[in-house]
């Protein structure tokens, strides 16, 4: 497609195959200007209405009672992934879910990522990423995900829930398959997506349930993952599925958007190197780079919410029933928020981007993310004196995340 459609109705929001060579900023850019709010149809599952602007994902992530999770937060459906009772039973997990019990289950666990319980974290994650750094090759070409951008957060979040070290590479293995069920690298063949949907959901939850969940009910420790198993809500245990539900989430979302968002912006700086110029020169920068790189790759691509009565925005009548798409990797281009707002800039401020989202849902791992970012982008300016692309980025084929599935890069060490 050309760097603008013709018409807006020609741009393709919900076709996983516009996403095949990255993100389509020029599409968002187009909407933004053209049609803040547009109806998207779905491929295969049913359409949306396309929020692009800032301060309109603002006003519906502010109002649950209006706005509801509970019926499904992704482009795709929830009947699209089949009807399994594991992809049901997923719904459990707090994204799914609305005030008040979200609030209740949330409570739970907020005191373990609070700024200062996650700034205990610091020196336990910089010997994750120097042991990482030291298995990696500097004669010839490592790739940046498999080698790094994956394992550092996947193993940071089985720290804190407690998951055998021998488990945490088979892990990875597992949530590349859940991310990755509409990309044929992950896919088994001969399966439908839905197949392989159902199949990764029962692998995941075999593990959670019979593996992690069985071992901390027997043998409790002072993790996040015991603490689960023994935990109550005004009064009554959780129950198994909502235990879990909630592994299942800090896992998935714990590890892909900082995978996510550490190898796109090292693909952002290695486009802009007078910004990686910049780094070196002051590293006192990277907090700031770190917020900038969360802006500019939008981990998310967007999340939906589902209208619980007939409502309207920016003057756009929404029926109850309808979906509705926060695009945040276009509200964090919004040019009435951001000052040039296509230029990456490591000293921008402020940044009020979206991609931990706003109100009830805010991510509960952002201050662990930005921690993780900020400790792997320190190390490896530390570590490496010369850090460049060695080919093309390969994507990932999904509708939730910019992701990246292999980056090839060369490192030299200091």
């Amino acid at each position: 497609m050309s760097a603008k459609a013709a018409n807006v109705a020609d741009i393709r929001l919900a076709d996983i195959d516009f996403y095949a060579d990255g993100t389509p900023h020029w599409a968002f850019r187009q909407l933004r200007e053209e049609a803040p709010i547009s109806w998207q149809e779905g491929f295969g599952f049913p359409g949306h209405w396309a929020v692009v602007k800032h301060d309109h994902a603002v006003q519906i992530s502010k109002d649950p009672a209006t706005f509801s999770s509970e019926q499904g937060i992704t482009v795709e459906s929830l009947e699209s992934f089949g009807d399994s009772e594991l992809v049901r039973r997923g719904t459990n997990m707090m994204v799914y879910i609305d005030p008040p019990r979200h609030n209740r289950i949330r409570a739970l666990v907020n005191r373990d990522f609070t700024p200062r319980r996650v700034a205990q974290y610091e020196d336990f994650l910089r010997g994750v990423v120097g042991e990482l750094f030291d298995t990696v090759t500097t004669e010839g070409e490592s790739d940046f995900v498999a080698d790094i951008a994956a394992p550092l957060p996947m193993f940071v979040i089985c720290e804190l829930l407690g998951v055998p070290r021998d488990d945490r590479q088979y892990l990875i293995g597992l949530f590349n398959r859940f991310f990755g069920v509409d990309d044929p690298e992950f896919q088994e063949e001969g399966l439908t997506v839905e197949e392989n949907t159902a199949k990764v959901y029962e692998e995941i939850n075999d593990y959670l349930e019979k593996n992690l969940l069985r071992q901390k009910r027997q043998l409790a420790a002072g993790d996040i993952g015991s603490m689960l198993a023994g935990a109550e809500i005004d009064g009554d245990r959780l129950s198994d599925d909502e235990i879990v539900a909630f592994y299942h989430l800090l896992l998935g979302a714990g590890s892909e958007t900082t995978r996510t968002a550490a190898s796109g912006g090292l693909q952002a700086l290695f486009e802009n190197p007078e910004q990686l110029d910049l780094l070196r020169e002051d590293p006192a920068l990277i907090p700031s780079a770190v917020e900038e790189i969360l802006r500019w790759v939008s981990p998310i691509l967007g999340f939906g919410r589902v209208a619980t009565k007939d409502t309207e925005v920016h003057g756009q009548a929404i029926a109850a029933g309808d979906k509705i798409h926060m695009w945040y990797v276009s509200a964090n281009r919004d040019e009435d928020v951001f000052a040039d707002s296509e230029v990456f800039d490591v000293r921008r401020s402020p940044n009020p981007h979206l991609s931990f989202g706003v109100g009830t849902h805010f991510c509960l791992g952002s201050s662990l993310a930005r921690l993780e970012l900020r400790v792997l982008f320190e190390l490896l300016l530390e570590r490496f004196a010369g850090i460049e692309s060695a080919g093309e980025v390969e994507y990932l084929r999904t509708l939730l995340t910019p992701g990246i599935k292999h980056m090839p890069i060369r490192l030299r060490r200091a």
